[in-house]
């Protein structure tokens, strides 16, 4: 039968005999630990531990006795393990060698080190990334022109694909969108001008906000939401894949293939769909100028022959080209930086949305300011 697992302390001056002995398995992990927390350390102390008495073990008693021993030695006291036979011997020689290590202790975090240690990796960062654009943006200028020095090498069918993608496809919710714009924009003029008797100045307000800068804008953010996350996940999945390296081992430039037919894609798209959203949002201005202000549509169409310049039409179409340029450079961009995990295909596609969406609005200030400077 086998013995109950127990263990003997004796004392003489500064040395102390810990006799192990019995039955020390999984099953009296629990008495065993509040004997052995008896075990407490004084300065300079030996500690001799006698494994002879052990009849039987596994590896949850070996570990204990070892959990107590490593105490023990880190609070400088000298311990030593006797008596042990060859098949305990040896797999207290195994634990041993995989007891977890003790953490060293990291220095306390000063927080404007940190601060400037997460400034700097940010700014190095974006320096790498605006280098990586840079290179990314000179080679397309290099391939667009080659592209016009050899039309014949331009993908047309792919080019139409993508057009009937990124620009019919997104016809529904640039319906849905344009025509909103236009009843808010007149909604709340409306209000305001029945105030002062200036209902006809709903034309006005309604088609120079609509056509020269909300139409282009909301389309642009609109298509920057649907086409630049489309452009950056499919490039991402075709390089996780390695269709991209085929393509280039094959001896296909994934410029002409990948690039250039989305970008002329949105350069030829943008405009029509801005186009489509000027009419769109005028017309959802007119019905509102007529069921609140009694301006019908006659009335509204004349007003705007007589008073509204062709500029700001013009200025609104030319505008969509460059956003769709913004909008193919960068999602084609992101989508080259993704790498051959799944995680970077959200994270590039999330990130390819937003720089699009911003740097239309910035593009779009810019060219707000510009042309109020020229008086156009």
């Amino acid at each position: 039968m086998k013995r109950e697992p127990s263990l003997q302390i004796t004392q003489n001056d500064d040395h102390f005999s810990v006799a192990l002995q019995g039955v020390w398995v999984k099953e009296s992990i629990q008495k065993l630990e509040l004997a052995l927390n008896t075990l407490t350390c004084k300065p300079k102390a030996t500690y001799t531990f006698d494994l002879a008495g052990i009849k039987d073990f596994d590896t949850y008693g070996i570990m204990l006795i070892l959990h107590h021993v490593k105490q023990l030695e880190a609070q400088d006291c000298t311990v030593e393990k006797i008596g042990a036979s060859t098949s305990l011997e040896k797999l207290l020689s195994v634990c041993e060698m995989h007891y977890p290590k003790e953490k060293i202790q990291e220095p306390k975090e000063i927080f404007i080190l940190s601060y400037l240690e997460n400034v700097g990796r940010l700014a190095f960062e974006g320096y790498k990334t605006l280098a990586t654009f840079f290179s990314f943006t000179g080679e397309l200028a290099h391939f667009v022109l080659a592209a016009f020095l050899k039309p014949q090498t331009i993908r047309l069918k792919a080019m139409l694909y993508h057009v009937e993608q990124s620009g019919a496809g997104a016809l529904p919710i640039i319906l849905l969108t344009s025509f909103l714009i236009g009843i808010v924009i007149a909604y709340q003029g409306a209000t305001q001008l029945e105030k002062f008797g200036a209902n006809i100045f709903i034309v006005e307000m309604v088609t120079i906000s609509a056509v020269r800068e909300l139409a282009p804008l909301l389309t642009a953010i609109v298509i920057a939401g649907r086409s630049a996350s489309a452009y950056a996940a499919q490039i991402g999945v075709m390089k996780i894949t390695d269709e991209v390296d085929a393509m280039s081992s094959m001896g296909f430039s994934p410029w002409n293939f990948l690039v250039l037919p989305r970008l002329f894609a949105l350069i030829i798209s943008l405009p029509l769909l801005v186009f489509f959203a000027d009419i769109v949002s005028v017309f959802g201005g007119m019905v509102i100028a007529t069921t609140k202000l009694d301006v019908s549509f006659v009335e509204f169409i004349d007003r705007i022959k007589a008073t509204v310049a062709l500029k700001h039409l013009i200025i609104g179409l030319i505008k969509a080209p460059i956003f769709g340029c913004i909008i193919a450079t960068i999602g084609c961009f992101r989508g080259f930086q993704i790498d051959s995990s799944t995680e970077s295909v959200g994270k590039y596609t999330t990130i390819s949305v937003v720089n699009a969406i911003f740097w239309v609005i910035a593009m779009d200030a810019i060219i707000s300011v510009l042309l109020t400077e020229l008086g156009l």
